[in-house]
């Protein structure tokens, strides 16, 4: 008996040093995956393929690396918000542009579309302290740009997307206008814990009970939760409820911290909706509540900034 929970217990440790292992290893690889498998890093096609009107922007991030993005424009140009948007975690910028087209058709909006480093044709390698650095750039960029509204930027981030929009808004209080999330986890620290149920007990987020010794070997925790309530902005959740990936109740958890401190904070679930199909399955309900939160918090201006380069004549390009 005795030499068979000594057995035991040498399995049970054996199974935490492996797990130990795999996440110093190859948390990084977990975390970001810019290359789909069996697909090239290259771009599998351009907003041209589906007629986008868009330029090749090159960016630098504060650290020097070299940054790729789309700016897709609404044509003809309307006086509509710009979409900052930020991916989910897997593939590229590409894989997202029949959503980006879906949007630009149905929001009568801009949309400008950041390569994290190492994604795409962006240079470097990703991690939480440079992604962050990135966002920043993007949205730099933008409000120094004469044929936008700057004062209309709306960041919409999906999955590992919105806890990197999370905290561009944060820091960035006068600069977005809202933000837009959709199936965006508490933290990698509890997704660590879901992956490898069995070190949930030494991992976790702020909520975890557990002694949480592991949290120190993570390097891009993308603790959200920490930082949802310090949002000012006006706040969008966008939940899939048969997210296969992240559990809804990341969202839902997310949601209520925001609302303790933010009152425009607004909550809508799609019965249907997985991990990225939310917006396909939600169909228009999806895309009306998304304009109805534009509609009150990022409202069309009667006259455009002197340094909106756009016509009057543009000025019944409403909603729909």
């Amino acid at each position: 008996m005795v030499s068979f929970l000594r057995a035991l217990l040498y399995g049970a440790g054996g199974v935490v040093v492996v797990g130990v292992a795999t996440l110093v290893a190859f948390q990084e690889k977990l975390v970001y995956v810019p290359v789909l498998p069996g697909l090239p890093r290259s771009y599998p096609m351009t907003p041209a393929r589906l007629r986008l009107d868009y330029e090749d922007v090159w960016i630098r991030s504060s650290d020097g690396v070299r940054l790729h993005s789309w700016f897709v424009k609404h044509d003809p140009p309307v006086r509509g918000p710009t979409i900052l948007f930020f991916q989910e975690n897997a593939g590229n910028i590409a894989h997202r542009l029949e959503f980006v087209r879906v949007m630009m058709q149905r929001l009568h909006c801009n949309v400008f579309m950041l390569s994290y480093r190492g994604y795409g044709e962006s240079d470097g390698y990703p991690s939480q302290h440079g992604i962050i650095k990135d966002a920043q750039a993007a949205l730099d960029h933008l409000t120094q740009r004469n044929d936008i509204d700057a004062s209309r930027i709306v960041v919409f981030g999906r999955s590992l997307g919105g806890a990197v929009g999370t905290v561009l808004a944060k820091n960035n209080p006068d600069k977005v206008s809202a933000i837009i999330l959709e199936n965006t986890f508490t933290s990698i620290l509890d997704m660590a814990g879901i992956m490898m149920p069995f070190l949930k007990w030494f991992i976790g987020g702020s909520a975890s009970r557990g002694p949480k010794v592991l949290n120190c070997l993570v390097s891009s925790p993308w603790s959200t939760i920490d930082i949802i309530g310090l949002i000012k902005q006006p706040m969008l959740f966008l939940s899939g409820l048969q997210d296969e990936l992240v559990p809804p109740s990341h969202m839902q958890m997310l949601y209520s911290k925001a609302v303790e401190h933010n009152r425009n904070c607004r909550f809508v679930d799609f019965p249907t909706g997985m991990h990225m199909d939310t917006w396909f399955s939600g169909g228009d309900r999806y895309w009306r509540n998304i304009q109805l939160f534009l509609d009150q918090y990022v409202p069309e201006i009667q006259q455009c900034k002197s340094s909106c380069k756009v016509d009057d004549d543009d000025d019944d390009n409403d909603l729909q």
